[in-house]
């Protein structure tokens, strides 16, 4: 779109269906690489990414062209089927249903950048669970708490 300008930083976070540790160090770096390629075909900017074995963060400069629902489906559906034909696991490979996304300014990104990062480091302290709400409540996001995981506590 001529003359349109925009400055839309994203954090994405999306974990595996019921949380199972099933992204493993052997492919990770795969992983992220697919992603990657995933983002920069839709004319986005990959900021930074890295995966736990039970969720994934992702830091992208965003074009306002497509919504942010349907590149999140097209990031989760591609890379779920791709994780499936290569075989990385015994078991069928899926998304949680959901995701959660939180805006920054170009001031913040170094900070968010370093937190992605750093994710192996946070967890020693704290579970995606326990990360994930605190991301809700910090930024106000109303959510009824049976419904942030699907699986039973």
């Amino acid at each position: 779109m001529a003359n349109t300008f925009t400055q839309l930083y994203i954090h994405i976070v999306f974990s595996v269906k019921q949380r199972a540790s099933l992204i493993q160090k052997e492919w990770r770096e795969e992983l992220h690489k697919y992603i990657a390629g995933i983002i920069q075909n839709k004319d986005h900017k990959l900021l930074a990414i890295n995966t736990m074995p039970d969720h994934i963060h992702i830091l992208i400069g965003m074009k306002p062209d497509i919504s942010l629902s349907e590149l999140v489906r097209d990031l989760k559906a591609n890379s779920s089927k791709w994780i499936n034909e290569k075989i990385f696991l015994k078991t069928k490979f899926q998304w949680q249903e959901g995701y959660g996304a939180f805006s920054y300014s170009h001031s913040q990104l170094d900070e968010v950048i370093h937190y992605i990062k750093e994710q192996q480091e946070h967890h020693r302290k704290r579970t995606f669970k326990e990360e994930y709400i605190s991301f809700l409540k910090k930024y106000d996001v109303s959510y009824d708490p049976k419904y942030v995981f699907d699986i039973e506590e």
